[in-house]
């Protein structure tokens, strides 16, 4: 009755359902375990101490960030040199935007950093002037931005000076030396004069540390390969049992043997 399997029709059939499956299975368990890295790192990062807790380090022995060493104090002495304004950007629920100031430090890279938030728009809002001279400063570490931060700005026709997005690729073409792949925002407003009215940027959350959508869009997917390997076995068995049942018809004479 099931000789029908070793024809040819049917060893194309088998061969998909032998590939599928497997195929299925691993797919699903490698969504698995996407989610479950993503909640292992995102249970690191609750356990982590809190940025204003930790002991400062030279800039360079922080790089490159990582979700290790994102929200890090890192400590980096140089002068200001071009300032850029970052429009679109939001604090507590309030539009304004960033003043990132490029510190220039003795290896001659410089160093993108976050001075604070103002309220407004950029070119209609007084913005405090760096500190003059040479600075030591120590901010929380981040890593670029890119098209998937959350306030940047890729539309372009920016007026000249501001920034749609804080990265070395976008300064690479403004200013005529090194950027680090990196930038740092102060935790603490600077001290002095008009400076205090600049409000600082909390450091943000490393990219891939916390349990967004991305997380669960992989749990998701997770249930669909395993779904999808259910499907295949199912659909199989249909196929296997309508077959054997119209073989068992013609051999009782119920039906006419199409062959």
């Amino acid at each position: 009755m099931y000789r029908f399997l070793l024809t040819p029709r049917w060893w194309g059939i088998n061969l998909f359902v032998v590939l599928a499956i497997p195929f299925c299975v691993f797919m699903g368990t490698w969504q698995l375990g996407r989610f479950e890295d993503r909640v292992q790192t995102h249970e690191e990062a609750e356990q982590r101490p809190e940025p204003g807790t930790r002991s400062p380090k030279p800039l360079d022995d922080l790089l490159p960030v990582s979700t290790e060493t994102s929200g890090r104090p890192a400590v980096a002495t140089g002068t200001y040199a071009e300032q850029f304004l970052v429009p679109g950007r939001k604090l507590d629920d309030r539009d304004g935007f960033y003043v990132l100031d490029l510190l220039r430090t003795d290896s001659g890279k410089a160093l993108p950093v976050v001075r604070g938030w103002l309220p407004g728009t950029p070119g209609r809002t007084e913005v405090p002037p760096a500190p003059a001279g040479e600075v030591t400063v120590t901010g929380d570490l981040q890593a670029s931005e890119n098209s998937g931060t959350t306030g940047v700005s890729l539309g372009g026709g920016l007026p000249e000076g501001q920034l749609g997005m804080i990265s070395a690729a976008s300064l690479v073409n403004l200013v005529p030396y090194d950027v680090y792949d990196a930038w740092v925002t102060l935790p603490e407003p600077e001290a002095g004069g008009a400076n205090g009215a600049l409000k600082p940027v909390p450091a943000a959350a490393a990219q891939g540390s916390g349990l967004d959508l991305k997380a669960f869009q992989n749990l998701g997917y997770t249930g669909e390969w395993f779904v999808f390997g259910g499907f295949v076995l199912f659909m199989w068995f249909r196929l296997v049992r309508r077959e054997a049942e119209a073989a068992r018809d013609v051999q009782l004479g119920l039906a006419a043997d199409a062959d």
